[in-house]
């Protein structure tokens, strides 16, 4: 038997780069998808991925992106990690700049990676997307309304997915993370690291990339009959979104 093959975007850093090195680990054949050509020359060096540069928020990007993978041959699954969050303004003050930018990345260009490979997963016949969600999308906060406004769309885009696609027996996984600290995650939402800092002090063990990318590694690697429709990861100390333990 052939490996399998999967797509992963977002892969550059954070949970990308870890699912794709845990993907790896666990046998696939990795397609790794970013736009930060120097960093994905580095997870290639280290993992063995194959990798191509792509914005998703460029369907013209996204569709020869997504040329140059079915031109090696068909894929078994796609990772739809990529993502972000940018700035904490409350509605009254929302930067529309911050919330478009949200928009494009969380909700359309999920859009545009998941119509370009759709048709081979359905041919495949043992398909599986996953979407890297949030519990963001789950309950609003403070200072969150952007960010939870497109990560719902997403999880609604997800919802209506995996509706659609069960006649064509293509799986689709739904993976909430909630507080994870990564090197970037939190800097580029607020531009500042000691900032980024102040979102995790005092927060004991707060979950890494590496955990949610077990998550999502064992959820590909389960018997296709079996999905993981809705998954929220958490770590202890986060008992809901609006409740941290801070010693």
């Amino acid at each position: 038997m052939t490996k399998k093959r999967v797509v992963v975007t977002g892969a550059s850093s954070g949970i990308g780069a870890a699912a794709v090195r845990a993907l790896k680990k666990s046998g696939w054949d990795v397609v790794a998808v970013a736009r930060r050509e120097d960093r994905l020359r580095e997870l290639a060096e280290e993992t063995g991925a194959e990798t191509i540069t792509c914005d998703i928020t460029d369907k013209a990007s996204v569709d020869a992106m997504a040329q140059k993978v079915l031109a090696g041959g068909g894929v078994d699954a796609l990772v739809n990690n990529a993502g972000g969050a940018f700035g904490m303004d409350s509605v009254g003050r929302g930067n529309p700049e911050d919330w478009t930018r949200m928009y494009n990345v969380n909700v359309l260009g999920t859009l545009y990676v998941t119509q370009a490979f759709l048709p081979s997963l359905r041919e495949n016949g043992h398909g599986s997307i996953l979407m890297l969600t949030s519990t963001a999308a789950l309950a609003a906060y403070e200072g969150g309304a952007g960010y939870c406004a497109a990560k719902a769309g997403e999880e609604a885009m997800t919802q209506a997915l995996r509706l659609e696609e069960a006649e064509n027996n293509v799986r689709v996984i739904e993976i909430l993370p909630g507080m994870v600290k990564t090197e970037e995650f939190a800097v580029n939402r607020l531009g500042d690291g000691a900032a980024a800092a102040k979102i995790y002090a005092g927060v004991e063990k707060p979950l890494t990339a590496e955990d949610v990318a077990d998550v999502m590694a064992y959820a590909l690697n389960a018997p296709h009959h079996v999905n993981l429709d809705q998954v929220v990861i958490r770590p202890v100390a986060q008992a809901a979104q609006h409740k941290v333990i801070r010693r």
